[in-house]
């Protein structure tokens, strides 16, 4: 009985770590979309550069 509690918690935290890293994938995604869009339109409306 413990190896099926086993195996359902492993189940469990293994949809959960797909879930956490399919949202960092979209935060990441996100980051680079509104980076390159600030790229393109910074030298335009004279913003300042990114420090890095």
């Amino acid at each position: 009985m413990t190896t099926v509690v086993g195996i359902l918690i492993l189940i469990v935290c293994l949809w959960l770590a797909f879930k956490v890293v399919g949202v960092l994938i979209k935060i990441a995604l996100w980051a680079v979309v509104i980076g390159g869009i600030y790229w393109l339109l910074a030298p335009y409306f004279g913003w300042p550069w990114p420090p890095f």
